[in-house]
């Protein structure tokens, strides 16, 4: 989390109980992958949370090196792929599974370039002004950046359930909040409010097994 080491480890415990609750509450196979997300987010934030710990003390080991990397192959290789794979899989309108697939499609375009990318070009994690802030030689270009938001921001406003549209919505707003008033540490803060967003995740599937109830 962008905060402090213990905001990152309070929201990674929550993340995690709300991973292990909607886990258990999901009733096919089909329905894992987005399940899983709340807890994929609390070791991402867990990560950020170490990290927060060995900056101050031993910001050029390669233990700091390690955590940073870590955590951008969640944000810029694993999401834009795993977030829209996640949907798709619950999804059954053939209309918005075309517009998913496009998300999709984007999105494995934009984390191959960011992984290229990773491996590339050197980065630098640092802590200044209260966030983390991860920086590269080259700055990520628009196109790729559009792609990267088609797949996590809209491919869930594409779902058919109104609380996977909701979690796109907290995903985009995240964004616009990153943006404006946090564009230094955008990446760590914008990844803090989809993992933030990733609660409505057990919202879903809490509201899944209550219709499934009363149809039975």
């Amino acid at each position: 989390m962008c905060f402090s080491a213990t905001a990152s480890f309070v929201s990674a415990g929550m993340m995690g109980l709300s991973g292990l609750a909607a886990l258990a509450s999901a009733r096919q196979p089909r329905e894992l992958p987005l399940a899983a997300a709340p807890l994929i987010f609390a070791i991402q934030q867990s990560v950020e949370g170490t990290l927060w710990l060995t900056l101050p003390i031993a910001p050029d080991l390669p233990t700091s090196a390690v955590l940073m990397y870590v955590f951008l192959v969640f944000a810029m290789i694993f999401w834009p792929v795993y977030g829209p794979l996640a949907i798709l899989a619950i999804e059954r309108d053939s209309l918005r599974r075309r517009a998913q697939t496009v998300c999709l499609v984007a999105g494995t375009i934009a984390a191959f370039y960011l992984g290229w990318r990773l491996l590339t070009y050197p980065h630098v994690g640092s802590i200044e002004n209260d966030h983390i802030q991860y920086r590269a030689d080259s700055p990520v270009p628009r196109v790729i950046f559009l792609m990267y938001l088609l797949a996590t921001g809209f491919a869930p406003i594409a779902s058919s359930d109104w609380t996977v549209r909701l979690f796109g919505l907290v995903v985009l707003l995240g964004l616009a909040v990153s943006y404006l008033f946090y564009w230094e540490a955008l990446t760590s803060v914008w990844c803090f409010f989809a993992a933030a967003g990733s609660f409505v995740i057990l919202a879903h599937f809490r509201n899944e097994r209550r219709y499934a109830q009363m149809a039975s």
